[in-house]
């Protein structure tokens, strides 16, 4: 073994970094407790959720029973109640200067609220009532102009002065069920039908521009805030789609890592990792250019999570991830819950102020943790996490199902003649059509 006699150095050194390195990376596994607290007060279960365009610690969510709530998330309490709709509350935004908010719901209405509370004596009403001819499943606000974006039956381009809709976009006959304005190019907007659709619109030619036609139905979609063509897909198929408007023959890649439907899905603010949650109750964080999750929630395998969303403080790894989940069983346990998305010991090293010392052994073990990440012994504990008996035994039948179906083609491709069966990439394989 080569070794330096220099005597200032410790003949065992890297030896010796490498079991504080192994030290460090179990105490953080040991301290990684991502729940932060629930705020309780729902009466039905959280169906949509808002969040503040100005304020960190302030963001909305609405009920099944028509119910819309502002919490402060730095007293972590509600400060406002409102009963805004007769029936569930099915789509929330708010405006992009942050002084009001929109809501639609099942009385067939939409709604424009104060951000703030009314003045003593005052009632509780909205500053705007729209009564429609349906039933509006989502609702977006433009992120520069005082325009909105309803859907439903079809997509309604809305002037927050008028009481009937600028324009009404449509291309195919089922519900659309959700609708985003893009961050960056404000002028795309993408929803979701129920045909298995993910259709984009212009806003200055009034029309359709291209729609991509999937196996199976996608829920939602999210658009990158840093990538202007970039947005991700949210499918019943267990699996996430990211798409380049520009390419929707295939998408850029699959996220394959649920075991049930994907039912919602939310960008960080550096545009490098999402959020997602599912109907197998858990909760994924994927890197945009990798196909599996680098970590999930194993802690709320009783209730089933329908919306989620983030915040995050400029950068990713200071970011708060809020979640809204349902208890199917319990109408007491309606609660908004709040999670970190890294373990206590980098809260601690982001948040807190450490004496030097501390701060020197927190910095000097992160160095550690750096340089031996890719030891097997310390990638095996850090990379660990715990499964679920319920999700661990999906995932295994679905391992096999899929070797299966590789078994069969493989058989069929060599008892068959040459080129007849081509091979299909895995990207392309949930594509049935894009139509311009």
């Amino acid at each position: 073994v080569p070794r330096n006699y220099d005597p200032a150095l410790h003949p065992f050194e890297v030896a010796r970094e490498y079991v504080r390195a192994l030290n460090a990376t179990k105490l953080e596994r040991v301290f990684a407790k991502p729940f932060l607290n629930s705020l309780d007060g729902h009466r039905d279960g959280v169906n949509c959720m808002a969040k503040h365009p100005k304020s960190l610690s302030t963001v909305l969510s609405g009920a099944c029973d028509g119910e819309v709530k502002i919490w402060n998330l730095t007293r972590r309490q509600c400060i406002r109640t409102i009963q805004a709709h007769e029936g569930f509350v099915r789509g929330m935004c708010a405006r992009f200067c942050g002084t009001s908010f929109f809501t639609v719901g099942d009385d067939k209405t939409v709604k424009q609220w104060k951000m703030e509370g009314p003045e003593y004596g005052e009632e509780e009403e909205p500053i705007h009532t729209i009564l429609g001819k349906t039933v509006y499943t989502g609702i977006d606000h433009h992120w520069k102009d005082p325009v909105f974006a309803t859907c439903g039956h079809q997509v309604d381009i809305w002037d927050e002065q008028r009481t009937s809709p600028k324009c009404s976009l449509t291309w195919g006959f089922d519900s659309i069920s959700s609708v985003k304005f893009n961050p960056i190019e404000t002028y795309l907007l993408g929803s979701c039908a129920s045909d298995r659709n993910i259709v984009l619109y212009d806003m200055r030619k009034s029309t359709p521009l291209k729609k991509v036609i999937l196996n199976m139905r996608t829920n939602t979609l999210c658009w990158n805030p840093m990538e202007a063509f970039i947005f991700t897909a949210a499918n019943e198929d267990y699996n996430l789609y990211t798409f380049d408007m520009r390419f929707l023959e295939s998408p850029v890649m699959v996220h394959m890592d649920h075991v049930s439907a994907v039912l919602d899905v939310d960008y960080s603010p550096t545009g490098k990792e999402f959020v997602s949650a599912s109907f197998d109750k858990s909760i994924r964080i994927f890197p945009v250019d990798k196909g599996h999750s680098r970590g999930h929630n194993e802690c709320m395998q009783s209730r089933r999570i329908w919306v989620l969303g983030t915040r995050g403080c400029g950068e990713w790894v200071k970011s708060i991830m809020y979640l809204w989940c349902l208890n199917k069983n319990f109408l007491s346990h309606e609660q908004l819950y709040i999670w970190y998305l890294v373990s206590l010991l980098s809260q601690i090293r982001n948040f807190f102020v450490l004496a030097p010392r501390e701060r020197a052994a927190m910095n000097y073990n992160q160095k550690l943790k750096e340089k031996f990440q890719f030891h097997p012994q310390i990638r095996r504990i850090a990379q660990h996490r715990h499964l679920p008996k319920s999700i661990y035994c999906q995932i295994k039948e679905q391992r096999i199902m899929r070797e299966a179906r590789r078994r069969k083609e493989l058989n069929r491709r060599k008892h068959s003649k040459p080129g007849s069966v081509p091979f299909v990439p895995e990207r392309k394989k949930h594509i049935v059509a894009v139509v311009k």
